[in-house]
């Protein structure tokens, strides 16, 4: 497909349709080891086969081909936000998901506390997943006891072993490159700048760190803070402003949060599980015209290396499948931002099985949903951004184009 600015939006018109996204983050996988097929394949998942069978399949491209997304693209893809054009650094997206308040004098960080061996090499990228609780304590102590002259300093616990940091003062710059070197056995990358006007700011995250690690160093597992996706936030039009959606976001990971409060969703509690999701989306059923549901399991265990983790996690999910079918949505997408194939234990390029469910869908060849079968759906192989329009025309929420 074609995409054309605008073109979606000078069409949209509105009715009482419900649109549900039911998002199983990281979704697609690889065969590992001596396996023929992929966790989707393996796990026995007879709801979604069985929808799978009525549904218009395919798979969808994140970005574009070979280009392994982060979650922060992978989720403005999905709605309908082009990714290339609206790419935000982590630390934006991380400070929106647990309701930071940035100003424009602001530059922020998504952070990982990382354990580094007595040589400074890198052990462990995540601390061993440090609990939110033990999280907090650490950034209470960064917060105590690092200090960078000329500018304001803070550190926010956001989940688990991921952290934010932010800097506030004047002429800062986003335009600074990651510190995680993306794998174990190195040390941390010197903060660096990408532009010339970058210089000074990268010098002051620099203390950060530099004190940081002085800080943490008696810690047994959060010895260390790496840093990625550094970012001034800029504003974002709603999706409601453009394709005139009321929108809830039912997801617990401030990362996906944070993605969903910059296109303007109304953002839910953090709710246990994924049954609290469904019974909020069937009370809140009549107050919006679109539910994103998120699900964080099946990505957690992709990049933990854990195909059979990763199975289980998929045939879970799987069983709650009936129960969004209750609510009766005019249109049903369940997809991935991405895939998190446990083979690679990281994000990879590869395309994500797609299922739109309608009644005005065109069923192709799918028998069942996985990545081989959903790549003998009617849908093909599309760019995610093209998701939205799609499902907005299954809900008659799209006028006709011309005379």
């Amino acid at each position: 497909m074609s995409y054309y600015p605008g073109l979606i939006e000078s069409l949209v018109t509105k009715n009482d349709t419900k649109i549900v996204y039911f998002i199983m983050d990281g979704l697609g996988g690889l065969p590992v080891d001596d396996r023929r097929a992929t966790e989707l394949e393996v796990a026995v998942t007879p709801n979604l086969d069985e929808l799978a069978r009525r549904s218009s399949c395919g798979l969808l491209v994140p970005v574009a081909a070979g280009v392994t997304p982060g979650s922060g693209p992978g989720h403005f893809g999905l709605f309908g936000y082009d990714p290339v054009e609206n790419n935000v650094g982590r630390g934006v997206l991380e400070a929106a998901g647990i309701g930071f308040p940035l100003t424009d004098r602001d530059v922020a960080v998504r952070g990982n506390f990382a354990t580094v061996d007595r040589e400074g090499k890198i052990i462990d990228r995540r601390a061993g997943r440090l609990s939110t609780e033990e999280n907090q304590r650490v950034c209470k102590k960064l917060r105590e006891n690092v200090k960078v002259p000329g500018v304001e300093v803070f550190v926010e616990t956001v989940k688990e072993h991921r952290l934010l940091v932010v800097l506030r003062g004047d002429d800062l710059s986003g335009d600074l490159a990651d510190t995680d070197p993306q794998t174990t056995g190195a040390a941390p990358l010197p903060v660096r700048a990408l532009k010339p006007e970058a210089e000074a700011t990268a010098r002051l995250f620099q203390q950060f760190v530099d004190q940081a690690a002085r800080v943490l160093a008696d810690e047994p597992r959060a010895n260390m803070v790496t840093l990625r996706g550094f970012a001034k936030h800029k504003p974002y039009p709603s999706i409601e402003k453009r394709f005139q959606l009321r929108s809830l976001c039912l997801a617990n990971y401030p990362m996906y949060r944070g993605v969903a409060f910059l296109v303007g969703m109304e953002i839910h509690p953090v709710l246990p599980d994924v049954p609290s999701q469904i019974r909020v989306m069937k009370e809140k059923w009549a107050d919006y015209d679109f539910f994103f549901q998120h699900a964080a399991t099946t990505d957690k265990t992709g990049e933990d290396g854990n195909f059979e983790g990763k199975v289980a996690a998929i045939e879970e999910l799987d069983a709650f499948v009936p129960e969004i079918l209750q609510a009766k949505p005019d249109v049903l997408v369940i997809t991935g931002d991405h895939s998190t194939p446990s083979a690679l234990s990281s994000h990879s390029w590869h395309p994500v099985p797609v299922l739109l469910h309608s009644r005005y869908s065109r069923i192709g060849g799918a028998t069942a949903f996985n990545e081989t079968e959903c790549a003998r759906g009617a849908l093909g192989m599309l760019p995610a951004r093209d998701l939205m329009p799609l499902a907005l025309a299954h809900a008659r929420r799209l006028m006709k184009f011309g005379a």
